[in-house]
């Protein structure tokens, strides 16, 4: 599917973008270009790729559309990971979030329009599933975005892979965890309370290329996921530092902060279907030709909602999760 094929991908110098160029190049493309704001992140990516001739580098903002269709130009596939993604920013500065996170998305779509690619892939989030959030209500209205561009008048796909927190990206939990422990010997918890879906960077990649393979275009596939207690992960870091007295603090829930988060709302469920045993895949409430038939042979899920309260990780398999990961 990328053998000689030329992939532009928004926000690409993140944990995602890092761990999907690495597994990009193995399918031989003929270039990827990499999008994004932060000319420290591109020239660090650079030198860590050994000058890759095949990774391109571009300096530029989604909320440019002009940068952007210039930049697409003879583009095949886009995979959309650029976002602010930090709940409290998003809190504090909603117009910025609202910018890069919809109007940002809305000028992906005309760009990949305008050069006639192949397929949109959208990466959201389990905060845009029933969102409490600015930054769940912006993911979510750029699903709607990705979904409704089906519609238009173009050969272009446009398709969402919702999943949950992966771990070890900018600003994760296992950092902010590793660096209170060693600087401060406490960890911070908001609530003891709280639950989270995780997956290693890996097996999201390998998750988010299947779902790129599979789908036709107008539909969200959610990864199904491991959840897991916060402060379960909180004491297994804290059993491997081998230090002892570390304090466990709770914080308080902060301004948009969900105790349990979904992958799949109670609304959503009803238009979903079991796909296999690593998704579940949310059929458009709107009419796209043709995708209702392509999963008329799929059952409806069995399940209200999907959130991560249920089927909890135990802390030896939370260790073994980070010890894959390479967190301890």
């Amino acid at each position: 599917m990328f053998k000689d094929k030329i992939i532009f991908v928004t926000g690409g110098t993140g944990s995602w973008g890092h761990e999907l160029v690495k597994q990009l190049l193995t399918y031989n493309p003929k270039e990827i270009r990499i999008f994004s704001r932060n000319e420290t992140s591109q020239f660090a990516m650079k030198q860590e790729f050994d000058h890759n001739p095949t990774l391109h580098f571009i300096i530029g903002d989604i909320k440019e559309k002009d940068t952007l269709i210039e930049a697409c130009q003879g583009v095949d596939y886009i995979f959309h990971l650029a976002a602010l993604k930090h709940v409290p920013v998003c809190e504090d500065q909603p117009i910025e979030a609202l910018k890069t996170n919809v109007i940002g998305t809305q000028n992906v779509i005309d760009a990949a329009i305008s050069s006639n690619v192949k397929k949109v892939i959208y990466i959201s989030t389990d905060k845009a599933s029933d969102p409490s959030n600015f930054y769940g209500l912006s993911k979510a209205m750029g699903e709607r975005l990705i979904i409704h561009a089906n519609t238009l008048n173009t050969n272009t796909k446009f398709v969402c892979i919702r999943g949950g927190n992966v771990l070890g990206t900018n600003g994760s939990v296992i950092h902010v965890f590793k660096r209170q422990i060693q600087e401060k010997q406490k960890v911070g918890i908001t609530d003891i309370r709280m639950t989270r879906f995780f997956l290693t960077v890996q097996d999201a990649i390998k998750l988010l290329f299947k779902a790129t393979f599979e789908s036709i275009g107008g539909e969200i596939f959610v990864m199904k996921m491991p959840a897991c207690r916060i402060i379960d992960i909180a004491q297994v870091l804290i059993e491997a530092s081998n230090k002892e007295n570390i304090e466990i603090e709770t914080l308080g829930i902060r301004p948009g902060e969900k105790i349990h988060e979904l992958l799949l709302s109670a609304y959503e469920s009803t238009m979903t279907v079991a796909y296999d045993e690593e998704y579940f895949v949310i059929l458009p409430a709107i009419n796209i030709t043709g995708i209702k038939e392509h999963y008329a042979q799929y059952p409806p899920v069995n399940l209200e909602s999907y959130n991560s309260s249920t089927g909890l990780m135990s802390k030896e398999e939370i260790k073994e999760m980070l010890i894959k990961g390479g967190f301890i």
